[in-house]
């Protein structure tokens, strides 16, 4: 973990299960938690008021973001309103367009006239960013969030995007840029090296931290011996 305490970004969990949750909480290296409705369904999370109470009572000093799930932009503000109002600690993630292509810079910018620090997630280009950006003061509480695994996915490079973002944001001193959708852990060396404040990492990744520094041949060796012992587990013959 030596190499992770050096790095300057924070970690933040992305997941929906509490007792998960409960256990990192107590981990220094994780820095806040962020949630989304898909996490929460694939969790079985029911009720979502209750789920978002419950968190409220399990953490109380780190940032939590929780998003809005309606596709209106009016009911989108009263969603946010209620959301910010259960725990201080809550940051309210706001899609950057609706489904319909809507985009909610200027929701945006009224929730965040009204107190509430907003987490613009599913931000794929530069473009998205300068419309929002536009129109909120230089001192504004905001997290922007790139989805830089996907936008790896479609075969470009994020690490481009963010740090012409990053240079973009340099009069803003209260924006806070996240690198979303992590797909492995170099991911958070990328996003450390692309000037990303945040990170947000899924449970199944942070279990690999145990991995980071490790020597590549002992690595090797070990690898060899899984493909060995589970081709004998399974009995296979040629």
């Amino acid at each position: 973990m030596k190499y992770m305490k050096k790095m300057k970004i924070d970690i933040f969990a992305d997941g929906a299960d509490i007792q998960s949750i409960k256990k990192l909480d107590k981990n220094p290296l994780i820095k806040g938690f962020t949630t989304n409705p898909t996490l929460m369904r694939q969790s079985g999370i029911k009720n979502y008021l209750e789920f978002a109470k419950n968190i409220a009572r399990v953490i109380k000093k780190k940032p939590i973001s929780l998003e809005v799930f309606s596709d209106q932009i009016q009911e989108m503000e009263q969603q946010a309103l209620i959301l910010s109002k259960i725990s201080k600690n809550f940051n309210v993630k706001i899609p950057i367009t609706n489904s319909k292509g809507l985009s909610t810079a200027k929701l945006i910018a009224r929730l965040s006239a009204n107190g509430v620090v907003c987490n613009v997630t599913a931000i794929f280009t530069f473009n998205q960013i300068k419309d929002v950006m536009k129109l909120l003061p230089k001192d504004t509480k905001i997290i922007l969030s790139i989805f830089a695994g996907r936008i790896a996915d479609s075969g470009k490079d994020p690490e481009e995007l963010l740090k012409k973002i990053k240079k973009y944001l340099k009069n803003y001193k209260n924006v806070k840029l996240l690198w979303a959708s992590t797909r492995e852990v170099f991911n958070i060396f990328q996003a450390a090296r692309s000037g990303c404040d945040i990170i947000t990492v899924p449970y199944g990744i942070l279990s690999k931290f145990k991995y980071i520094g490790k020597n590549q041949t002992i690595f090797s060796l070990e690898t060899v011996k899984m493909f060995k012992d589970d081709a004998k587990k399974a009995g296979y013959k040629i």
